[in-house]
């Protein structure tokens, strides 16, 4: 190998690194570049965490849509406001480490919202407010998770400051679902 040849190798073997692709655990394909200076498990919980903001946010206009109880549609206001502030203090995480956000939401969120955009009345209510209880339960665990164990300082403190807000979630939504546990 020439000398030309051997620099070039050594220079371009860092980018084709980068734009390998890899798959998560999740069973999500990413390129490094997209990950920024995060490890692949911070990226994961960012990656994650995004798409539970955006999934509440479309959820939470849904209830407001076609919630009969106020409750719900209470609720979904809580989502819409609390899920929009905290996905701008993640985004702007996200740029400083030079990580991108998820342009879409999973197959299963997907599906789950299309499921709750076809039902109304007491039906969407009771499906709602079960789906509330559901994934706050999940994303209090993903985020006591994070909170304890993120490597990435800013990541670790915004988890932290998050994780409160979660669990005020899931006692709302607890009581959304009593609420409207006797629905017609």
């Amino acid at each position: 190998m020439g000398l030309a040849a051997l620099v070039s190798a050594v220079i371009s073997a860092p980018l084709a690194r980068a734009q390998q692709s890899r798959t998560e655990p999740s069973g999500q394909v990413n390129t490094l570049a997209q990950a920024g200076q995060l490890n692949s498990k911070d990226y994961n919980f960012v990656v994650e965490a995004a798409r539970i903001d955006t999934e509440e946010v479309q959820g939470g206009k849904l209830a407001q849509k076609r919630g009969t109880s106020q409750a719900v549609r209470s609720f979904g206001e809580h989502m819409i406001n609390d899920h929009s502030e905290a996905n701008t203090g993640l985004k702007e995480i996200a740029t400083q480490k030079g990580a991108a956000l998820p342009t879409q939401l999973s197959q299963g969120q997907n599906s789950s919202l299309q499921r709750l955009a076809g039902l109304s009345g007491a039906e969407f209510d009771k499906t709602y407010a079960q789906e509330m209880v559901k994934g706050h339960t999940d994303a209090v665990k993903l985020f006591q998770q994070a909170a304890q164990t993120a490597t990435d300082t800013d990541l670790r403190a915004w988890a932290q400051t998050a994780l409160p807000l979660l669990q005020e979630h899931l006692q709302m939504a607890k009581q959304m679902q009593a609420a409207v546990q006797n629905e017609k």
